[in-house]
């Protein structure tokens, strides 16, 4: 299946479910690595041998050494990413590190952010925040100077969605950065739906704080996500969402106000999720084995033939043309989209459909070609039958 000349097939066969099913759902939920099975044994066999003895032995240093390897694929340095347990803690964590009731108190997002992060931010509102929502005029795209044009001198934090999860637009990180940046504030960096799929160097870039997860490309699974904060504004940053773990001294066990690790530790709260840690590890590794940059190549190949594929069978696409503002995703907006995903499903074609958008397709470096070709065909033939709910 697929071109023989396409290297990267050769990882099908570390991935069981692509034996069975058309698995374009890798935006939404990444495919099992087979040798996470062994990462999982490795984690109940350590407990069940070494017991408590396990912290002193790796566990308490795997939200750093974990880190490590999510660090590696969006260039940040050694010991400047922690694993968190999921993006909302890793949200909470960065704006309570703010002062919302100082005169800089306006916190600027995108209209295409994930919805999670926005409930986190107008929840601050009781705390003394204004949020701006910067809106997209069509749903779907949002020219950066709308967002450069919203940041001002009362402008303490700038989130955005790097790509965003309903389109695939790939919002100016550089542009943002440096806007933000010379007013003095500060810039939150979703990377989930681009970290594995989009190369990102949060360093060159100079976001001050980045965020995501394993669930979607990175193949890790659910329950570890991370926090990337710069390293110049570990000693100015203390953040009141915090825990133990956070603490310079976590097991001296003393009570009052909390003295910060003068780490990454910082950041951390209370006890880490050492299971989704284990699970986490073998799609970082395999992520970092391919390289970003060749499983890119790969995704605006595929993506590109999608969108032809798409409109030689008549369906509206709600995704950019243009490769440098494109994820790795294709939204096809087809009629009763919701209604043509679940027969999707009963073929054994994964996609997802989202409100406003239509469906979203998702070729990942283990998909080949025939599948983009299948999966298209399958959708105009159920469209074509007019499938009811």
């Amino acid at each position: 299946m697929g071109l023989p000349t396409d290297p990267l097939l050769a990882w099908r066969q570390e991935f069981p479910i692509l034996s069975s099913t058309t698995y374009m759902i890798s935006h939404s939920l990444g495919a099992m690595p087979e040798r996470t099975r062994a990462r999982m044994r490795e984690f109940t066999d350590t407990w069940a041998t070494r017991g408590i003895r396990a912290w002193e032995e790796g566990w308490w240093m795997m939200p750093i050494t974990v880190g490590n390897l999510v660090g590696s694929i969006i260039g940040a340095g050694e010991g400047e990413v922690v694993m968190q347990q999921n993006v909302s803690i890793c949200q909470n964590v960065v704006t309570s590190c703010f002062d919302w009731r100082a005169r800089r108190n306006k916190l600027v997002t995108d209209g295409l952010n994930f919805p999670s992060n926005n409930y986190i931010y107008h929840a601050l509102e009781r705390s003394g925040a204004r949020v701006v929502t910067v809106d997209s005029p069509d749903g779907f795209t949002l020219p950066v100077e709308l967002i450069l044009d919203a940041i001002d001198e009362e402008t303490a934090l700038v989130s955005v969605s790097h790509v965003a999860f309903r389109s695939s637009y790939v919002q100016d990180l550089a542009a943002i950065t440096r806007r933000a940046h010379a007013v003095g504030a500060m810039v939150l960096a979703d990377l989930y739906q681009s970290a594995g799929t989009l190369p990102v160097n949060v360093r060159e870039l100079g976001v001050d704080f980045a965020t995501g997860g394993s669930v979607k490309w990175l193949c890790g699974g659910p329950g570890a996500g991370y926090l990337y904060v710069r390293r110049d504004l570990w000693s100015q940053l203390t953040p009141a969402a915090t825990g133990w773990s956070a603490h310079e001294e976590p097991f001296a066990f003393e009570g009052g106000a909390m003295r910060y690790a003068d780490s990454a530790f910082r950041f951390l709260n209370g006890t880490p999720n050492i299971p989704a840690l284990y699970a986490a590890r073998s799609g970082y590794e395999i992520v970092n084995q391919i390289g970003v940059p060749a499983i890119r190549q790969k995704s605006v190949r595929q993506t590109t033939r999608l969108i032809e594929l798409a409109e030689d069978a008549g369906f509206p696409v709600n995704t950019c043309r243009n490769s440098a503002q494109r994820g790795g995703v294709v939204v096809l907006d087809v009629p009763d989209g919701k209604v043509v995903t679940r027969e999707l499903a009963r073929r054994q074609i994964l996609v997802d459909y989202r409100p406003r958008a239509g469906i979203r397709v998702a070729p990942h470096f283990y998909t080949t070609d025939e599948e983009l070709e299948y999966t298209v065909s399958e959708i105009r033939s159920i469209v074509s039958a007019g499938v009811n709910a």
